[in-house]
């Protein structure tokens, strides 16, 4: 605890950090919540995009044994060439949102590789953009994790150390402040006595 002068004006001073601090503790408290919402959000948005992913390999992996023959296609086949994300505002937090991603063209001879192909190359897209959004989600909680952290340790610093640690200093200084103005009248009386009796 710091040590605090023992006068009206550092009682008035503590009285106001006690008003300021009872008055943004809400605030606080109202903007971790929302956190912990959005959190889990972008949890369940990440989570259906891996299930929608999964549902797609699935669809892919059936769909390519069908035709029953290697062709040789592998994510070196197509490349990102550029992620668009734009900027969101959570709670205060800047967080990216993916838009869209451009890929490089598919590079394989059309004269080497079935007709279906083409197809497979569209359905790797896909998986490609659902990895991506994912990862983008992922970079969403990270950073709103990072800001409930931040948020969670002011509340506590607010409710366990400075809002409890201001009402004592008011205390202390109400009873010293107390004890010195019943010393003036105990001390006013005696002197008032002495008079009387000189």
């Amino acid at each position: 605890m710091a040590k605090v002068k023992l006068t009206k004006n550092e009682q008035k001073k503590q009285k106001d950090a006690l008003k300021m601090y009872t008055r943004y503790l809400p605030t606080l408290i109202l903007k971790k919540q929302q956190l912990q919402m959005e959190i889990r959000k972008v949890e369940e948005r990440a989570a259906e995009v891996k299930a929608k992913k999964e549902a797609l390999e699935e669809e892919f992996r059936s769909w390519i044994a069908v035709f029953g023959e290697d062709v040789g296609l592998d994510h070196r086949v197509l490349r990102v060439k550029d992620i668009v994300t734009s900027t969101g505002n959570i709670a205060g937090v800047p967080i990216p949102i993916f838009e869209s991603a451009e890929f490089y063209p598919a590079s394989y001879d059309l004269f080497e590789k079935p007709l279906w192909v083409d197809k497979a190359v569209s359905k790797l897209e896909k998986l490609m953009l659902f990895d991506l959004e994912y990862e983008v989600l992922e970079k969403q909680v990270e950073l709103l994790n990072q800001e409930l952290r931040t948020t969670s340790q002011r509340v506590n610093l607010f409710e366990k150390v400075m809002i409890p640690e201001t009402k004592a200093n008011i205390k202390k200084i109400g009873v010293y402040l107390g004890d010195q103005q019943t010393a003036a009248v105990v001390r006013g009386k005696i002197s008032k006595r002495k008079l009387k009796v000189s």
